[in-house]
């Protein structure tokens, strides 16, 4: 594996970590409008990385079969698909909408659970980034280094408030900041692992590249309606978390489009 591809899967990982730093220089965890601004562009950036990065190159790949191009694509998608649904079938966690428990205890194991419920949507995130590299490495010709650079930075930008989300209510819970950092830290660490997985799998069955691309693209669409899109449209000024993910949508469409 080359520096570049190292640091194209590390990328993402680094996001989330940055704004797990955020709780050592802010005082105050983020407000319900931000938390829907942030969790919007997030919403916005994996969508439009599961379209330009991964189904639409998917379906490139399978241009051979006409008409029916489109049937890897569709399998692939809803094998993703149903894969998050038995993750989060058999993983306990918090859906990141719900509402706050009263008293501290309560609400420091609600954190708790979040970090794994955060832990758990990074894992389709991890596994796209390699899928897209190791697409890359094997010479599909449909995947640019640049448009694996651009998903890698789409997930990083839109990773770090992810961080900063788990790190500052712990914080705020009586953790000290030091080991809030490290479990904001450690939610992202599925990352760099599951990228590196999937590459090393992926090179074993490139034939199969078309279904793990839109496996990855349908693993991210699970977690974008089934945690996202319900946190930045409850409450009032939902409008807030359409702006934002409109954002995310076309920042991810003109980095990948740019630099692919």
């Amino acid at each position: 594996m080359n520096i570049d591809v190292f640091a194209g899967l590390m990328i993402p990982f680094a996001g989330t970590a940055l704004g797990s730093a955020c709780v050592f220089f802010m005082k105050k965890d983020f407000g319900a409008n931000v938390r829907k601004a942030l969790t919007g562009f997030a919403a916005g950036v994996m969508v439009a990385a599961s379209i330009w990065s991964l189904i639409i190159p998917a379906m490139e790949q399978t241009e051979n079969l006409g008409r029916l191009s489109f049937l890897p694509a569709f399998a692939g998608f809803w094998l993703g698909i149903l894969f998050l649904l038995l993750l989060d079938t058999v993983i306990p966690h918090l859906h990141l909408n719900t509402d706050k428990t009263e008293g501290p205890r309560a609400r420091l194991k609600k954190t708790t659970m979040m970090v794994l419920a955060v832990t758990l949507h990074n894992i389709p995130e991890g596994m796209a980034v390699g899928v897209v590299y190791a697409a890359f490495l094997s010479g599909n010709t449909q995947i640019a280094a640049g448009g694996a650079l651009a998903l890698s930075l789409g997930i990083a930008i839109q990773n770090f408030p992810e961080g900063a989300v788990i790190s500052m209510p712990l914080c705020a819970e009586g953790e000290s900041k030091g080991k809030a950092f490290v479990l904001g830290v450690l939610s992202g660490a599925v990352e760099p692992v599951g990228a590196l997985l999937t590459i090393l799998l992926a090179g074993l069955i490139v034939p199969a590249m078309p279904y793990l691309l839109s496996f990855a693209a349908g693993a991210m669409i699970y977690v974008v309606v089934e945690e996202l899109i319900p946190e930045m449209s409850s409450g009032e000024h939902s409008n807030i978390g359409v702006i934002m993910f409109s954002v995310g949508f076309t920042l991810m469409m003109a980095l990948d489009v740019a630099l692919g």
